[in-house]
């Protein structure tokens, strides 16, 4: 038999390991904090105010140019006031580029800086679904060492049991060493989900934007709502709502206003300048006003070619949004199918596998009390009923992750709206 310095040992790590608090974990609070606390919010959020920055700026003429000279006519002394030639200069001069083009370059950044809106919104919810993620991940790990410290109490059954029956002489060393390697296998497997705790509340606690060691409550499993969404449902809601879609759409009306800009490019812009010659009487001061336009006579190796360019990236956006679109539909598909198989298993263990092995522990320890039966088949009765508790709570957080990454694909979170982005000081 294990020694008691051993089971001393035991004990005294799993007393020592770190338990919740007694406050109750609220995911909804969990999922508004991480909106305003989260870095990687803050950052997309950060892109998209430094993106709206640049819309007036695309919309703005080219700076005027300034210009101001001496023109002399000797080479060995200085000759204003005596030279005709001899003058001060200053002109000024302005780009305009052809009409329409700064119109469409402003646009073009709106639909920009709009896509980084959808985006930062895309982060909000991928942010939202790995907060559910770790809150379960942190309900399994919770539930399954409640199950085991509950289920302790069974093995110290079979234990007494197998005790009684050595000492009676009718039973042999062997069932008792077996029924107390189950139960120190179970008090092994409690120690170590205790330390996978301690990883997700760390995890959770920097997805929170918090110190790693912040204290946490306890997440509580709540009752299973029906989900009846259907998948062409969700399907619909995702292509109307994903801001990640909304994103690579926006992307594309910007790629098309760039073929209407590069268009543009086959027509001159018009540089106007102005000038003023300064003199001296008896010479009277000069003025003039030119007009200078550039002339695309490139346009087979230029204009062409942009066009052809931004027509191509047009395309390769068209193709982004689809195939997106279909990862979205086999996405859905795929955590819908998890969200039912998990309801059918959760009814299976609920209803039918975790009480009829149960009822199944009870008679075989009976028997094994009143020597009928052996001591394996009350332990396998007994690890069987273990396994399926912790396979029903594994379902049940398992379906719940799937409806996160549902909700997270097809946009649907009212606490997401709720936040409002406030520009840095």
């Amino acid at each position: 038999m294990l020694s008691k310095t051993a089971i001393l040992g035991f004990l005294l790590f799993l007393l020592a390991a770190p338990a919740f608090a007694d406050s109750e974990l609220d995911l909804n609070s969990l999922v508004s904090e991480a909106l305003t606390e989260n870095h990687e919010v803050l950052m997309a959020n950060e892109k998209v105010f430094t993106a709206e920055f640049k819309i007036p700026q695309a919309g703005a003429l080219p700076d005027p140019m300034f210009m101001f000279g001496y023109q002399n006519e000797s080479w060995n002394r200085y000759t204003f006031g005596e030279m005709q030639g001899a003058q001060w200069m200053f002109s000024l001069s302005q780009t305009i580029p052809f009409p329409g083009k700064l119109a469409l370059k402003e646009e073009m950044a709106a639909k920009e800086t709009q896509s980084l809106k959808e985006s930062s919104n895309g982060v909000k919810f991928r942010t939202v679904a790995r907060i559910k993620e770790l809150y379960y991940s942190l309900l399994y790990s919770t539930l399954f060492v409640e199950t085991i410290e509950k289920r302790i109490a069974l093995f110290l059954r079979v234990e007494d049991a197998a005790l009684a029956r050595y000492s009676s002489g009718v039973a042999s060393q062997q069932d008792v060493l077996m029924a107390q390697t189950e139960k120190y296998m179970s008090l092994e497997k409690e120690i170590m989900e205790k330390q996978r705790i301690q990883t997700l509340e760390g995890m959770l606690n920097l997805t929170l934007g918090r110190e790693v060691n912040s204290p946490l409550g306890k997440p509580v499993k709540k009752p299973v709502s029906p989900y009846n969404h259907t998948l062409e449902e969700l399907i619909k809601t995702a292509y109307d709502n994903s801001p990640e879609i909304k994103a690579r759409l926006m992307m594309l009306e910007a790629a098309k206003t760039k073929i209407a800009l590069t268009k543009k490019d086959y027509y001159p812009d018009v540089t106007v300048n102005t000038a003023v010659a300064k003199r001296t009487p008896p010479f009277e001061d000069m003025w003039s006003l030119t007009a200078t336009v550039n002339l695309p006579i490139f346009y087979k190796k230029k204009q062409d070619m942009a066009v052809m360019q931004a027509r191509s990236e047009a395309e390769s956006a068209l193709h982004e949004v689809d195939a997106y679109k279909y990862m979205v539909a086999s996405s859905l598909r795929e955590m819908l199918s998890m969200v039912k198989t998990s309801e059918s298993l959760i009814d299976l263990y609920q209803n039918v596998l975790i009480p009829k092995t149960y009822q199944e522990f009870e008679l075989f320890l009976s028997s094994y009390i009143s020597g009928k039966s052996d001591a394996l088949s009350v332990i396998s009765r007994l690890k069987s009923l273990l396994d399926y508790e912790i396979l029903c709570d594994k379902q049940y957080t398992d379906r719940e992750k799937a409806i996160a990454q549902i909700e997270a694909i097809v946009a649907a979170n009212s606490l997401i709206s709720d936040v409002k982005m406030e520009q840095p000081k």
